[in-house]
């Protein structure tokens, strides 16, 4: 009923320490494996000042070692940034060490700061995730294959046959159109609401049958939290809140559409525009899964202390799981 994410920003006005927020974090998902939750969700960027996640699979690794059943979906991994062949090795004993729990969404990636930091064209990254794609395809095989004019032969073999599971990530047309070329099933961002279709139709084309398209409603809340007081909750975690939007915003810039996306430039504007971030009652945080099926917690969001965290996931424990998860 609900799935938990995280991307460890630590903003300097934040009380909370990153070591306190990393481990933080490896306890909420033991937690949330014990009470029912679909997936840990984990993010990659690159040199944030807010120390956003760089290393995601190290992360994932973490998390797997502390659970044993649950699912953890890395979205997204911005592939071109990565040496495919290194990268297809991580995954494959990342495979073996979880049991096959860990998924990918990849992406191209949108701030062109991050290629620079590691010396790539911003404008060649569609080249990069083509070749990525290709290189992980056949890595994942078994066999030996040619790559920059070396036989590379990737060992160990993963868990999975043929390898973990990878969506495409994306909002536009050419994702879904890459998407529909690998193979693959697709992780949209919302508020395009042709995409859905638009893949279908590519997939078809190409003689292959749809994957899993997912393509948020414009009414997903992406950052939910749950809280007896409200406003007390609003001036508690307003700022984490707000630090977060506008972190993403300015990623984003002004054409960038998503459902996770806010303009918002105040606290009180956030709050009053019923968006992506959300701060529930008990009770309309059942009406909210019961209408959507999923929560999607976010609860160290923007750096935000793990007592206030911690206060937010066990109400959710004690008043709205019992009323939402059906009995035996």
């Amino acid at each position: 009923m609900f799935i938990m994410r995280f991307d460890m920003r630590a903003p300097g006005f934040g009380s909370a320490t990153t070591e306190e927020l990393y481990r933080t974090a490896l306890e909420m998902t033991a937690w949330a494996e014990a009470r029912g939750c679909v997936q840990i969700v984990i993010s990659e960027h690159h040199g944030s000042e807010d120390g956003y996640l760089p290393s995601p699979m190290i992360l994932a690794s973490a998390m797997a070692a502390r659970t044993a059943n649950i699912g953890i979906q890395i979205g997204a991994l911005v592939l071109p940034l990565h040496d495919p062949v290194r990268l297809a090795e991580d995954m494959a004993v990342l495979d073996l060490t979880s049991g096959g729990r860990v998924s990918y969404v990849t992406a191209v990636g949108y701030v062109p700061s991050e290629y620079a930091m590691f010396g790539l064209d911003f404008k060649d990254r569609g080249r990069r995730m083509d070749e990525c794609l290709e290189v992980l395809a056949k890595a994942f095989t078994g066999e030996p294959f040619d790559y920059r004019g070396e036989t590379i032969c990737v060992r160990p073999h993963p868990h999975t046959p043929g390898g973990p599971t990878l969506l495409m990530g994306g909002n536009s047309q050419a994702a879904a159109r890459r998407a529909a070329r690998f193979g693959m099933g697709m992780l949209a961002q919302g508020l395009n609401p042709g995409l859905t279709e638009y893949y279908a139709a590519q997939c078809r084309k190409l003689g292959r049958e749809p994957g899993l398209c997912i393509n948020p409603p414009s009414d997903t809340v992406t950052s939910a939290f749950v809280a007896e007081d409200v406003d007390r909750a609003w001036e508690e975690m307003g700022p984490h809140l707000l630090h977060d939007a506008r972190a993403y915003g300015a990623w984003m810039g002004g054409e960038s559409k998503s459902v996770s996306k806010s303009i918002a430039k105040t606290v009180d504007e956030l709050r009053a525009s019923m968006g992506p971030y959300r701060i529930f009652t008990p009770a309309q945080a059942v009406e909210y899964i019961r209408g959507h099926g999923l929560l999607l917690l976010h609860p160290l969001c923007g750096g935000l202390p793990p007592k206030l965290a911690w206060r937010s996931l066990e109400l959710l424990a004690e008043q709205v799981l019992p009323e939402v998860v059906p009995a035996g």
